[in-house]
């Protein structure tokens, strides 16, 4: 059967959000309509979609008659949706440690290789995405794989947070670790072990990105806004 094609302003919605989050478009910047178009080869309707959706997550700011710009971060929204994702994430590994099979850990590890090898070829940005993919197989042997629906959603600037706290000196280096101790606690089917290490690592991971308040306060709304 032919795969039915991704529509266009699915694929922009997709290329414009992937690197408004990797921060390859820093807060700020301008988005220009009429160059997206040229660069897919599609009219303004598409383009005009996926803008709308990424301004409903907030990730852009339209201005009417004035411009389109990449939001600045909202450390109150990011610190909501940190809160948001800790329950669902402490729920998750509690209930994936009643259901979780041989092979998803088996596939748990191999994302933990792959971040490993990630840090030794020095590619930071590419990070994030193993470390979502990590996550979401948490969510998936939970038995509740929409849980990770919700969190990307409530994430959204807590992400950009993240790619800004990836070349923090040894930072990833600590969250690997911290990986490799949710997957080995979920392997030895202990609920109690697997919530400590996940707590552990979401609030270490946490502190660190709010340290970027104070370094990269340009990228920032006002952090009481």
């Amino acid at each position: 059967m032919k795969e039915r094609a991704v529509p266009k302003a699915d694929q922009i919605y997709e290329f414009l959000r992937r690197a408004i989050v990797r921060l390859e478009v820093e807060p700020g910047a301008a988005i220009s309509e009429k160059d997206i178009s040229a660069e897919f080869g599609v009219s303004r309707t598409p383009v005009r979609e996926a803008i709308q959706r990424l301004a409903d997550e907030d990730l852009i700011n339209i201005f009417p008659h004035s411009g389109t710009y990449v939001s600045r971060i909202s450390f109150k929204v990011a610190e909501e949706g940190f809160v948001i994702r800790r329950a669902l994430e402490i729920e998750s590994v509690r209930r994936a440690v009643q259901r979780i099979d041989d092979g998803q850990v088996a596939h748990l590890k191999a994302t933990i290789q792959r971040m490993r090898r990630i840090l030794e070829e020095d590619r930071l940005s590419d990070y994030l995405e193993e470390d979502d993919i990590l996550h979401f197989g948490v969510a998936q042997a939970s038995g509740f794989p929409r849980i990770w629906k919700f969190i990307s959603l409530a994430k959204v600037h807590l992400d950009r947070m993240r790619q800004l706290s990836a070349p923090v000196p040894g930072h990833l280096a600590d969250v690997t670790e911290q990986h490799a101790a949710i997957v080995a606690a979920l392997e030895r089917r202990n609920a109690d072990q697997a919530e400590l290490a996940m707590r552990i690592h979401l609030d270490s991971s946490f502190a660190v990105m709010a340290g970027m308040y104070e370094d990269k306060v340009n990228l920032f709304k006002d952090k009481d806004a």
